[in-house]
């Protein structure tokens, strides 16, 4: 039987992999993601868990004291006031596990994303002759 290395399958066995408290988190991130960008897919990129969405949209990861959120420097820079509170660099934020996820911000940042690499995406087409 063939092992599955990318997907949702995937994503599913890096989360089942986490201890419990971590898994809880891990799952909410992923639903509230997979709520802003119901048109990505999800895939193991880097080793993490990625949304895709014509390319990498976001990662999220699990450490020992943080998820690790990275919407790459975008993502971060456009939303730089509110990311103050968090441990946070050019494309990653840290998301203390004694603190609850703000799922409101995550959403707002994966839309913008979405929004993001949407244009990219169409500026990159060639229209038709």
């Amino acid at each position: 039987m063939k092992r599955e290395t990318s997907g949702a399958a995937a994503v599913d066995r890096y989360i089942e992999a986490q201890p419990e408290h971590v898994r809880e988190r891990l799952t909410e991130l992923r639903r509230t993601i997979a709520r802003a960008a119901p048109q990505a897919s999800e895939k193991i990129s880097y080793g993490v868990p990625t949304f895709d969405f014509h390319g990498n949209l976001v990662h999220y990861a699990a450490f020992r004291n943080h998820i690790g959120f990275y919407p790459t420097p975008s993502g971060i820079e456009a939303f730089e006031k509110e990311l103050q509170h968090y441990r946070h660099a050019k494309g990653s934020v840290q998301l203390p596990m004694a603190e609850p996820l703000p799922l409101d911000l995550v959403a707002r940042i994966v839309q913008f994303r979405v929004k993001e690499n949407a244009a990219k995406q169409g500026k990159g087409r060639r229209k038709p002759r």
